[in-house]
């Protein structure tokens, strides 16, 4: 579909060879849409949640709340 588009010649962006995009900042996807989809928000999550997700992914809780802080109660 890259080259169907001819989007380096359109919009500039390139890929590396590990099919990185470039610039950096640059985003691209399939998106899909239907018109009784709904969009959700992720709310906030509890010390008991944060613990149980440290332990499913094998890290320390510290490092559990580093990643999610913007998540936590």
């Amino acid at each position: 579909i890259w080259e169907l588009l001819d989007v380096e010649k359109n919009i500039g962006m390139t890929l590396t060879s590990s099919y990185a995009m470039l610039p950096t900042a640059s985003v691209s996807g399939w998106y899909f849409a239907h018109p009784q989809s709904r969009f959700f928000g992720v709310a906030k999550i509890n010390q008991e949640q944060l613990e149980d997700y440290a332990s499913r992914k094998g890290v320390s809780v510290d490092q559990a709340e580093r990643l999610l802080s913007p998540n936590l109660e």
